[in-house]
């Protein structure tokens, strides 16, 4: 649980009203850090990740002055300084979410993420700190550079434990459906905008059952999430991508809750398979069911089946993610272009072989 969390209005840990708490690192303290932590901090530097790091918030590494026994560095995140960012965090609520995950949904599901310092959301400015465990000294997976097999079914075992232990998500009132009128929206126009830069920018790796989407699939979205949202669901984090995962040996910890949602197990599982599990991995073993082993083996009762068709409609609706991500990338940039053509080819790859593109048929 995190330290202490508070709302708007509410006192801070250092005194004064909530809407002051620190919204940039600039407005960071030692006197404000040593409460939030809950052990002194004589003084501390923050410091800033490189290009890729925190597109919809700003996530800073902090040194901390203080006794050997506590940690040295915190992960503080705060709201994206860019206005358009930040426009999207705000139409999706995006910082809320995060805020309500650590807040108080991290300590029921079985996943491991970074423990929780502080946590402090203010709902009239939709300002928000986090302070974060730092997980600097593990590796961080690379949607790039891919996974093996071991490490591909590591991470299906720990989705497998977060959706068993929210199964039909009966405990999470309060937490957003997928399938809502911002995500509907904002999927099918931003499918629209970017399938023809995607067409254009990276056309070796659009398959030619590729060809209907273009016109159908916008037109598809809405079925599309209606039966990902049909019961069972679970909670979803939403972005399982290899950018978003530490390894620790065999273990593995998940980032980034700014999306969480109910939806259906298949959300997750596809979007990893899909698109950060590269084809020739992919094909060394039945992913599909060796996450639902996974399930099983926790006490859900799902048929594979079900499972494996949930899975195709999934895959084909987060096409408009790919689709998305890519058509907006900075293509300028080395490393944004090879993540645009190795995750749309991911995904090309696998729909195709599936033959997902004939549910638009």
């Amino acid at each position: 649980m995190c330290r202490k969390s508070v709302s708007a209005g509410q006192d801070r840990p250092s005194g004064g009203v909530m809407s002051d708490f620190p919204t940039t690192p600039d407005e960071l303290t030692a006197t404000w850090l040593s409460a939030a932590l809950g052990f002194p901090v004589e003084d501390f530097e923050v410091t800033f990740f490189g290009e890729g790091a925190g597109i919809m918030a700003m996530v800073t590494r902090v040194l901390l002055t203080t006794a050997a026994e506590n940690p040295q560095t915190v992960i503080a995140k705060f709201p994206s300084p860019s206005p358009d960012n930040r426009a999207v965090a705000s139409t999706y609520n995006m910082y809320g979410r995060e805020i309500q995950f650590y807040d108080g949904i991290a300590q029921s599901v079985e996943m491991r993420t970074p423990h929780c310092f502080f946590a402090a959301f203010d709902e009239s400015t939709e300002n928000f700190v986090l302070l974060l465990e730092d997980l600097g000294h593990l590796r961080v997976g690379d949607q790039v550079e891919g996974c093996t097999l071991p490490e591909a079914k590591a991470i299906l075992s720990a989705v497998a434990g977060l959706h068993a232990s929210t199964w039909h998500a009966d405990g999470f009132p309060g937490l957003i459906s997928h399938n809502n009128p911002a995500q509907r929206d904002g999927m099918i126009g931003g499918f629209q905008m970017g399938w023809p830069v995607v067409n254009e920018q990276f056309p070796e790796v659009i398959v030619p059952s590729a060809a209907i989407a273009g016109e159908a699939l916008p037109g598809a979205v809405g079925r599309l999430l209606d039966e990902m949202t049909l019961d069972p669901i679970c909670l979803s984090h939403t972005d399982v991508r290899l950018d978003n995962i530490f390894f620790d040996g065999d273990d593995v910890q998940f980032v980034d809750w700014q999306s969480i949602c109910t939806s259906c197990p298949e959300q997750d599982v596809a979007y990893f398979v899909t698109q950060s599990v590269q084809p020739h991995v992919r094909a060394q073993e039945d992913l599909v069911a060796y996450y639902h082993s996974e399930l099983t083996r926790r006490g859900v009762d799902y048929d594979l089946e079900r499972c494996r068709e949930r899975y195709r409609v999934s895959a084909l609706y987060l096409l408009c993610f790919a689709v998305v991500i890519a058509g907006t990338l900075d293509l300028a940039n080395e490393r944004g272009q090879r993540l645009g053509r190795v995750l749309l080819g991911n995904a090309m790859s696998a729909l195709d072989e599936m033959d997902a593109f004939g549910l638009l048929k």
